[in-house]
């Protein structure tokens, strides 16, 4: 009898505290309410989602599977074909990303880590979806040279407005790396959808600088996306502690990680002692303490009008999702949506149904979409 009211006292207090942590059916925002609604569960920390034209949806799981949701079902199997990669710290397969004509072709791209015997890299490899695989599958671009070490991949990507890709790399934890332009870590490169420097590179037929390098200083950039108006690709990366930063991408800039920065190192002491130096970019906007942005999409919807050309980011360290007005280059609102959530925002997306949809970053993670009321 005694047992038994211990473990009856015990699940009310967990029923309490769930309770008092569950996430509300309604949000209320500054310019909108909404509710969260639950697209899928069970993927193993989903990275990045992308909609393809029959209303499926392609999703990459970190642990190396491509997974489909189809008439509004995640289906059991994942999709055959994925590139040989290597899962390791934050490497795995990271993001997906469809060609602009994939009506026409059926092409998509894909980054990950990937590991031999000279050590681990970032890849990204082009292939085209045939029913529920992938064919055709080639390697177009490889960051070298290659590091031991298994983070900091980076792997966001985005089409420009000349249909080039540009892949960002991370640091790979060597932050001198991202200083050195004829390395291709800590950088973003620009490239054709066949794997060549895409023409107009700024470092075209330089001996000290790689070809396909678009822009560099860059410590791990977790969110890539085209601004809908004017098509400037628009990052942020995580910093240490305290810096994150967004930025709008720029050819040939150095965005000056590690000379400059505002956060500082995880021990505590500083990394550098400037902010700003010349000849090298200032963020739009930056976060300190950190709150490890991830994901981030620009609002094109029309349900909530008051959001519109609002750009909307993942916080994973915060748990979050941040909703950010930009006017005349700079961040004139700033607002935390849906903070007592609880989960990791690993991807941030603009629905073809013009809502907003979030993955979160977690060993039974999910598809969220979100619903104005």
């Amino acid at each position: 009898m005694l047992n038994a009211l211990k473990l009856t006292a015990m699940a009310s207090v967990l029923a309490m505290a769930t309770a008092c942590t569950a996430a509300p059916d309604v949000y209320h925002s500054a310019h909108a309410s909404f509710r969260l609604e639950t697209i899928a569960t069970g993927l193993e920390h989903p990275w990045s989602l992308a909609f393809l034209p029959d209303g499926s949806i392609l999703i990459t799981e970190r642990a190396g599977r491509l997974r489909l949701i189809r008439n509004g079902q995640l289906q059991a199997e994942p999709m055959a074909g994925v590139p040989e990669l290597v899962v390791a710290g934050q490497g795995g397969l990271l993001d997906v990303i469809l060609h602009p004509q994939f009506s026409d072709n059926q092409l998509l791209f894909l980054s990950y880590a990937h590991e031999n015997s000279e050590g681990k890299t970032t890849r990204v490899s082009r292939a085209r979806l045939d029913d529920n695989q992938l064919s055709d599958g080639q390697v177009i671009f490889e960051a070298r040279p290659r590091s031991g070490t298994s983070h900091h991949f980076a792997g966001r990507m985005a089409f420009d407005l000349e249909n080039n890709l540009l892949i960002a790399v991370g640091d790979r934890g060597d932050r001198d790396r991202a200083q050195d332009t004829s390395d291709d870590a800590g950088s973003v490169h620009r490239i054709t959808v066949e794997g060549a420097a895409a023409p107009g590179n700024p470092f075209l037929g330089s001996p000290d600088h790689s070809p396909t390098l678009f822009s560099y200083g860059h410590r791990n950039i977790q969110g890539m996306t085209q601004h809908p108006v004017n098509g400037e690709i628009w990052t942020h990366e995580h910093g240490p502690r305290g810096g994150d930063e967004i930025n709008i991408l720029a050819p040939a800039t150095n965005y000056g990680w590690p000379a400059i920065t505002y956060g500082i190192g995880y021990s505590g002491l500083a990394i550098s002692d400037e902010t700003a130096r010349p000849g090298m970019a200032q963020p739009l906007h930056y976060w300190a303490p950190s709150i490890a942005p991830s994901g981030m999409a620009f609002y094109t919807g029309t349900e909530v009008p008051a959001w519109q050309g609002n750009l909307f980011v993942g916080a994973l360290k915060m748990q979050k999702l941040v909703r950010l007005r930009i006017e005349n280059g700079k961040v004139s609102e700033e607002e935390d949506l849906i903070s007592d959530f609880g989960r990791r925002i690993r991807d941030v997306r603009m629905g073809p149904d013009g809502r907003l949809w979030l993955l979160t970053d977690d060993s039974n993670g999910e598809v969220l979409r979100l619903i104005p009321e």
